[in-house]
């Protein structure tokens, strides 16, 4: 296949907002046997990524990442990614392949404050957002989880960056597959600048019905 095997190592600047999200509402998107982590009562933090990988060593391409809640199983705390779209058809094989993440082919329109994501005629998303001119060089890292076949396994990254708060707004129509997750006004918005990514291969943790 033409996609890099994993880990991959990718390179570029990535935006993520933070929202509260309805447990009720967002629980059909997740697998039973993944416990969903209550922050509020009735609550869960929800999330869009939005990443730019266009100087990387192993694909080049642009990401939507949505994640409708912060889940756990075995004591294992990750997140869990129900829609993701990308315009690179390697990322798309790799990711379903390695991941068994279901990335679908995405259309993305970059401008110097915005940025919006189409799937055909149809408008996915669209972020509206600006720099601040301040940032702290971090070292994060965070796990998700993925269904590959009847396996449920998780994956870490790693990744380093300068980290900044941001203001953005994120809107959605009401025709867009996630517009019933209940992503609103970002409760907050931080942009990795100078952001070195690595994805590690999954590890089976057990099996799942999805």
């Amino acid at each position: 296949m033409p996609y890099a095997q994993a880990p991959w190592i990718l390179h570029g600047y990535g935006i993520q907002t933070l929202h509260l999200v309805n447990i009720e509402e967002v629980r059909p998107l997740i697998p039973s046997e993944l416990e969903i982590i209550s922050v509020w009562p009735g609550k869960t933090f929800g999330s869009a990524y939005l990443s730019n990988y266009k100087t990387s060593p192993v694909l080049e391409y642009n990401e939507l990442i949505i994640v409708p809640a912060l889940v756990h199983y075995q004591r294992k705390i990750g997140a869990w990614i129900s829609h993701i779209y990308v315009d690179n058809t390697d990322s798309v094989a790799g990711g379903r392949e390695i991941w068994g993440l279901p990335k679908q082919l995405a259309k993305f329109t970059l401008e110097e404050k915005s940025t919006t994501v189409h799937q055909g005629n149809q408008k996915l998303c669209s972020f509206n957002y600006h720099r601040q001119s301040w940032a702290w060089p971090t070292q994060l890292s965070a796990s998700t989880f993925s269904a590959k076949s009847t396996n449920l396994v998780i994956f870490s990254a790693e990744f380093n960056c300068l980290l900044s708060l941001i203001g953005s707004q994120l809107e959605i129509p009401a025709e867009s597959p996630f517009s019933g997750i209940g992503l609103g006004q970002p409760w907050l918005t931080v942009r990795y600048q100078q952001l070195n990514l690595r994805i590690h291969a999954p590890k089976v943790l057990g099996e799942i019905h999805v």
